[in-house]
């Protein structure tokens, strides 16, 4: 169906919009991709915090010009899937990989990512980034090894110096005042 004039500035100011707030794009070819694999993959795209849109490539280029996905373009050639990470840069690469593994006709093109445009098969490492879960619990880690390893040097010193009775010895002495 055809888009007026009107309904194709929406479409335009929504992708605009999102490519303004967005982490990451994927641009995947889908053609021969059936109706409950499209159906499928905006359930999960809604769930995971992916835009997800079919839109002509001419709306796709006025919607990034002036984003930092503009870089892509020149490369928005054929009928694409455009998939927006919302939430996490990496959510994106996750879902085009997980739904390419069941149907062979769903093929990334185009993969961007903070105003440069990389191969398809920068997929996976979008898709391997952590979660932003993933990451705070990393973060976590990282802070918090630096603490345990001075707990664990302190209590190896006062077990050196035999701390244990040093405390002892000084719970029976009264303070004297």
């Amino acid at each position: 169906m055809a888009l007026n004039l009107s309904q194709k500035k929406e479409v335009v100011a929504e992708l605009a919009d999102v490519a303004a707030k967005a982490h990451s794009l994927i641009a995947a070819e889908y053609a021969g991709t059936t109706v409950a694999q499209m159906t499928a993959m905006r359930k999960k795209a809604r769930e995971t915090g992916v835009f997800l849109k079919v839109v002509k490539n001419t709306l796709a280029a006025r919607a990034v010009a002036g984003t930092e996905y503009e870089c892509a373009a020149e490369a928005l050639v054929g009928p694409l899937l455009y998939a927006f990470s919302t939430e996490e840069p990496g959510a994106a690469g996750r879902l085009i990989k997980e739904f390419a593994k069941g149907n062979d006709k769903l093929q990334p093109k185009v993969v961007a990512m903070g105003g440069k445009v990389f191969p398809a098969s920068h997929v996976e490492v979008l898709a391997s980034l952590p979660t932003r879960e993933q990451a705070l619990a990393m973060l976590a880690r990282v802070l918090a090894e630096p603490a345990a390893m001075f707990a664990r040097a302190v209590k190896a010193v006062a077990d050196q110096q035999g701390g244990g009775e040093v405390a002892a010895d000084a719970e029976a002495e009264p303070a004297t005042a």
